[in-house]
């Protein structure tokens, strides 16, 4: 039997919600029109491409790639840039930003967010902690809670790219950004997995979730692929893909496959640093492979919004 969808009467109660981990979120979770969706697709519309960077296993690097992206993109000055950190209990982003410790300002039109750059900014919840060791240790509702003040409250202004980070797996907080943004055009998720089969066995469950949510997949990125030595540049591969790989795993499950990112060991010292490594080290088999894998991901947005303004077009002669 197939899920029932978050938004329906039955969601945690059919019989096809049996054995689900999300069982009782759905079940729990108030039913009928979330009167702060509006203001929420209000908000939302003013940002012209709106990503969501998902994975169902941990420690793949959502988060570096997410702000690698972030600086990628930013690299056009043309381009306004923002990054939403929904990883409630561990918010790495401001330390891979080099922007720990900064405030969050409040204004009569919400939340500032913090500034990494001219055209690049960040929120995120590390901004509202009292010591950088703080643990966030809260239920599913004061989390959703959090993400509905981010995605309704915080004044992006007129940006051409949000990215949003998210924790892994498929539990409060992906169903509350399938819920919260169900109205507005998100153009897709980006779902990051690492070569062995250990990780594409949650990465498959990540896919499933975004298809019955009806959350479009831009593709799969494979992070660490490989081992690029800094010196000889000799690659090795880390994690046996021992099962094929992402690129498998990706031809299986019918979705696009972006690329793959090999592992360089000055990717995480600059994340440590809170610098962009494309700037940094921009000769480096990684920063040309994560061009590569922008250039897609921009191709694949700019085609979508030449698809919708041609829709519109067509309905507005009709």
């Amino acid at each position: 039997m197939n899920c029932p969808g978050t938004g329906s009467d039955q969601a945690g109660k059919s019989t096809a919600c049996q054995g689900c981990p999300n069982q009782n979120v759905c079940a729990t979770k108030p039913k009928g029109p979330d009167p702060d969706v509006g203001d929420i697709t209000e908000k939302m519309s003013k940002i012209k491409h709106k990503l969501i960077i998902l994975s169902g296993k941990g420690g793949v690097g959502k988060s570096t790639f997410t702000a690698h992206l972030a600086h990628g993109l930013s690299s056009d000055n043309d381009k306004q840039i923002g990054v939403l950190d929904v990883d409630i209990c561990g918010p790495s982003l401001p330390k891979i930003f080099g922007v720990e410790g900064e405030q969050v300002h409040q204004s009569g039109s919400g939340w500032s967010p913090v500034y990494v750059d001219d055209n690049l900014s960040l929120m995120s919840v590390g901004f509202l902690l009292s010591k950088a060791d703080e643990a966030v240790i809260w239920r599913g509702p004061k989390k959703n809670g959090m993400i509905k003040q981010f995605l309704r409250d915080v004044d992006w202004g007129e940006i051409d790219y949000l990215l949003i980070d998210t924790p892994p797996g498929t539990s409060d907080e992906h169903l509350s950004i399938a819920q919260y943004l169900k109205e507005s055009d998100v153009d897709g998720a980006i779902v990051i997995t690492t070569p062995q089969e250990v990780a594409l066995l949650d990465v498959r469950k990540e896919i499933t979730f975004c298809r019955k949510v009806d959350l479009p997949i831009i593709g799969v990125v494979e992070n660490m692929s490989s081992f690029v030595c800094p010196k000889c540049k000799v690659s090795t591969q880390i994690f046996p893909a021992s099962t094929g790989g992402g690129q498998k795993m990706a031809e299986d499950m019918n979705v696009p496959f972006l690329g793959s990112l090999p592992l360089d060991p000055r990717i995480g010292k600059c994340c440590d640093e809170g610098k962009s490594f494309l700037t940094e080290v921009p000769d480096s088999p990684a920063t040309q492979a994560y061009k590569q894998i922008m250039s897609k991901i921009v191709e694949y947005c700019t085609k979508r919004n030449e698809n919708r303004e041609s829709d519109s077009g067509e309905m507005k002669t009709n």
